[in-house]
């Protein structure tokens, strides 16, 4: 059981590498030109970019989504899946274009500095993958 437990886990893991098809995202989302897949967030991985992202957040996107993120009404969980699969490249793209017909404001007035803050802090909430221990647990 432990076998094939790690290998649904593998296949899972492996799964998430491929990036997903424009269709397997939000439609908006997938409305995103192809090159923005390519586009690299220059704050990835530092805790100031992190802490700034999550002010902008509170201070723009709470109100709607929710302090933890989690989504209100019509404003979507930002702990999906689906936020997990898109790109950073892709969500900048996003925050700069919203969707107002959904309810999604543009962030383009921001400067890009911000909102690649805000993609480091949306990619913060995403689960970390789980490793299994060396020796076995």
């Amino acid at each position: 059981i432990l076998l094939l437990v790690l290998l649904l886990e593998c296949g899972i893991t492996l799964g998430r590498k491929k990036p997903p098809k424009p269709e397997e995202l939000g439609a908006e989302l997938g409305k995103a030109p192809a090159k923005v897949d390519s586009w690299k967030n220059p704050y990835a991985g530092q805790g100031d970019a992190l802490l700034a992202g999550e002010k902008l957040f509170k201070r723009h996107c709470a109100e709607c989504h929710g302090l933890d993120g989690r989504g209100r009404e019509r404003a979507p969980d930002l702990h999906s899946p689906i936020i997990e699969m898109t790109s950073p490249g892709r969500l900048f793209w996003f925050l700069k274009n919203g969707n107002l017909k959904e309810g999604m404001p543009s962030w383009s007035n921001l400067p890009d500095q911000r909102r690649w803050q805000l993609v480091t802090y949306l990619q913060s909430l995403q689960p970390k993958p789980s490793h299994p221990s060396k020796d076995g647990d």
